[in-house]
């Protein structure tokens, strides 16, 4: 089992200045996806979920299906 404290996080390019955004790490050892918000980093509970459910949740996010609704 891979120790949380040593996953590497990365947060989006496109997140805004103010660290409004969620970190995700990839653990292949473990095979989860951990996700949590930037602006407390070490500090964030931690939203770990299989790689497969993490990937298609990031996969529903590339494609639009949270965005809201234009008006």
């Amino acid at each position: 089992m891979t120790d949380p404290g040593r996953r590497v996080y990365r947060k989006s390019s496109r997140s805004s200045p103010n660290n409004n955004c969620v970190e995700i790490a990839v653990d292949l050892v473990d095979d989860v996806v951990a996700m949590r918000d930037s602006k407390l980093r070490e500090a964030s509970p931690v939203l770990q979920v299989s790689a497969a459910a993490g990937h298609q949740f990031l996969a529903s996010i590339k494609t639009g299906r949270f965005s809201s609704p234009t008006t």
